[in-house]
């Protein structure tokens, strides 16, 4: 992924639509989400994956999609449905990325890679994006390998749904952490003090640590409690104060709080500027830190000022 202003594709908001659903789809084509990915994997029962394909290559032909990223996730490698899926669907130009469920090998990568590579045919714009989910125990283990496996990959998607119930975790809510997943401690004051602890916190790191290592984008998972708004804002905070690109939203409502989470503020934006404005004169003057509202500014400082106004001029276009 090119860190470039004119380059950079914001994914801050990546809503989920079962394609066998047509007025949802329609309904996400219209939607002011920067992304949508048509399901035909989970959302779809087995009876309906047929009319769910049928239903996503007659949408990227028929609808206006605007500038949304438009991506679809096809069944995981080794289903009976996956391969005629990809024939369909490789060669729609309007089609940007196809969503692998349950990364695991980097064999099944290069396998899916080489059926789009057959099935392309010429009237893309551009080549075929591979999106990877990673979303079981093996996935995690395997994230660099996979991160690299192939260069169509353009991004890392969290999934936390599956992810917990790989690993057993005992969650009832998608996205959140088991009530019981806590730290109970002594005080000083013999008191019995309980702090919540986070079930995502190391996998989110280490689909991020990898994506960021082979230029990808990382998505994180959605928040499943889509009614509760402050949920929505807060977890989706979380993945954007931790630096992942954006969130996927399985109903329109979780939008514009998801969006907002991983759009600079004007603070923060003014902040990146008189950062990147003073490590300019520091370097004119042989210096490579300087002082900005108090704080000691050097090179490191300087690069996350930069991704911030990339960040910026990115939902300005």
């Amino acid at each position: 992924m090119s860190e470039a202003h004119s380059s950079y594709r914001l994914t801050r908001t990546v809503l989920a639509v079962p394609a066998n659903r047509r007025r949802m789809v329609e309904s996400a084509a219209r939607s002011t989400a920067d992304a949508v990915f048509l399901d035909l994997e989970d959302a779809v029962p087995e009876t309906e994956k047929t009319d769910a394909l049928q239903g996503a290559c007659s949408a990227l032909q028929e609808l206006d999609w605007g500038e949304k990223t438009v991506l679809v996730r096809v069944n995981a490698y080794g289903s009976r449905f996956v391969e005629e899926e990809i024939r369909a669907l490789a060669p729609l130009a309007r089609l940007d990325s196809i969503i692998v469920p349950k990364a695991e090998r980097v064999a099944h990568i290069e396998a899916i890679a080489r059926l789009i590579d057959a099935a392309e045919g010429g009237a893309r714009r551009a080549p075929l994006a591979l999106d990877l989910l990673i979303e079981t125990a093996l996935g995690l283990v395997m994230v660099d390998a996979l991160a690299a496996s192939c260069a169509r990959i353009a991004a890392l998607h969290l999934g936390v749904g599956d992810f917990a119930g790989s690993i057993g975790a005992r969650s009832a809510e998608i996205g959140g952490s088991p009530e019981g997943y806590r730290q109970t401690s002594i005080s000083a004051g013999a008191r019995y003090v309980e702090t919540p602890l986070d079930l995502f916190a190391y996998p989110m790191m280490r689909v991020l640590v990898a994506a960021r290592a082979f230029g990808l984008r990382a998505i994180d998972g959605p928040c499943g409690a889509y009614r509760d708004a402050t949920l929505t804002r807060a977890w989706a905070e979380k993945a954007a104060a931790l630096g992942f690109d954006g969130k996927q939203v399985i109903h329109p409502s979780q939008i514009e709080a998801t969006r907002d989470a991983f759009t600079p503020s004007p603070e923060d934006l003014a902040f990146a500027t008189r950062v990147v404005e003073a490590m300019r004169q520091a370097e004119t003057e042989g210096r490579g830190a300087v002082a900005v509202d108090g704080k000691m500014i050097d090179y490191a400082n300087l690069r996350m000022a930069q991704r911030i106004l990339m960040l910026g001029a990115a939902d300005r276009r």
